[in-house]
């Protein structure tokens, strides 16, 4: 049996942290995720892990009960078009924000990113933490909530264009999901900036 990851709960024990991480960088179509969450100092839940090592019905169980145990909790997401506009890191990057800043309850006095990309948020400093979904409880809980909020919109936007299979493949650039592209062209909600089709790269 695999053992149960042990999550350190922060990393400055007197301050408020919020862990903030993002859903959707690598997808074809639809927003880039984002979430910021604070929760107490003793939280545990023996599920909670990087949203990648996670079961869909795991995360789906974990949501309510980060949401309803956080002190503060925000998602935020950034547009395909505004992908477009200012390109995948920075919109990543931007979504962060946008998830800090719609923290209502409590103001974090610093941040833990995960990965190694950030641009500073005026006020709070931050640390950057590759990997850090598996290796502190915020940024595991802000990478659950931002994963499963963007897959609920997938899964909405899936039934307005059926023919992505975007219920299966959550618009990641699949085979099934490029030959849609080529046989039907790109929706609205794809990222024109990104490469659609493999071979064809300025078809569109």
């Amino acid at each position: 049996m695999k053992k149960a990851v042990a999550l350190l709960n922060c990393m400055n024990q007197g301050l408020v942290e919020a862990g903030c991480d993002e859903a959707g960088r690598g997808p074809l179509a639809g927003p880039v995720y984002a979430a910021a969450v604070i929760l107490p100092k003793d939280f545990h839940h023996p599920l909670l892990n990087d949203s990648k090592k996670l079961t869909a019905k795991q995360r789906e169980l974990l949501r309510p009960i980060i949401e309803e145990q956080a002190l503060d909790w925000c998602v935020a997401s950034v547009s395909a078009a505004d992908i477009d506009k200012m390109n995948i890191l920075r919109a990543s990057i931007h979504a962060m924000h946008l998830a800090i800043a719609g923290l209502k309850k409590m103001t974090p006095e610093h941040l833990l990113i995960d990965g190694n990309r950030f641009y500073a948020y005026p006020g709070i400093p931050h640390t950057c933490i590759v990997g850090g979904d598996g290796k502190y409880t915020a940024i595991a809980a802000a990478s659950i909530l931002a994963k499963t909020h963007r897959d609920e919109f997938m899964l909405r936007i899936a039934a307005e264009y059926p023919q992505y299979a975007w219920e299966k493949n959550m618009a990641y650039p699949t085979k099934e999901h490029r030959e849609a592209i080529r046989k039907y062209g790109p929706s609205p909600y794809h990222r024109m900036s990104f490469r659609l089709l493999d071979n064809d790269p300025e078809l569109f």
